[in-house]
Order: C-alpha cells, then sequence, then structure tokens
C-alpha cells in the first residue's frame, strides 16, 4: 500500500505535472547560474542554457494547454532565469540568441 502522501500519477492533473516539472527546471537552472546555496561553486552555464533551453520549449508548448493563469508566473520565472543568465555570461548572447528565447522572443530587462 502506498504511502498516504504518494499519489498515483493517473489522478494528477497535467496542469499540476507540468508545474512541478517547470519548478524542478527553474530550480536546476538557479543551481547552474550560482543563485543556490554554493553560490558560483555551482556555476556552469553549459548546463544553465540546456536546463532554460528546456525550461522555455515547455512552457511555449504547454502554454495554449494551460492557460494564462498557469502559465504567466511560469514564463515569469524563466524570463527571470534568461536574465541571470545574461548577467552572468562573461559574454552576454545577443539579444535573442540566449538560451531558450528562440522560443520566447528576444528577453530585456524591464529597468
Amino acid at each position: 500500500m502506498p504511502a498516504p502522501e504518494q499519489r498515483d500519477l493517473a489522478d494528477v492533473p497535467a496542469v499540476e505535472v507540468i508545474g512541478t516539472v517547470t519548478v524542478h527546471l527553474m530550480s536546476a537552472a538557479a543551481v547552474k547560474l550560482g543563485l543556490a546555496e554554493n553560490g558560483e561553486d555551482d556555476l556552469d552555464l553549459d548546463e544553465a542554457r540546456k536546463l532554460i533551453t528546456a525550461l522555455a520549449g515547455l512552457i511555449t508548448a504547454a502554454a495554449p494547454e494551460i492557460g494564462s493563469q498557469h502559465a504567466g508566473p511560469l514564463r515569469d520565472g524563466l524570463r527571470t532565469l534568461q536574465l541571470a543568465f545574461r548577467e552572468a555570461s562573461p559574454y552576454p548572447d545577443e539579444p535573442g540568441q540566449g538560451p531558450g528565447e528562440k522560443y520566447t522572443g528576444a528577453v530585456y530587462s524591464r529597468a
């Protein structure tokens, strides 16, 4: 018998699965950007680029299916990571060439 905190995957709505996966990708990207507890010891921009690009593809593909109420906050988190990548890079990509920007379009700071 499964533990009470475990749920059968068949009972989990798709929007919840997508949200959980995006949070994992965001967390992993933040670590690789040096934004977690170990800071720059974990900095790996190549790995961060891959994670952010995968995240952008997932959010872009899922957005029409999950609706703006769910996709909006995910897009905000993605944008934050894209900007953090640009700031962490010693040679920032041209606008539109950064991680995931082929899916999201160019990302600019609001400042």
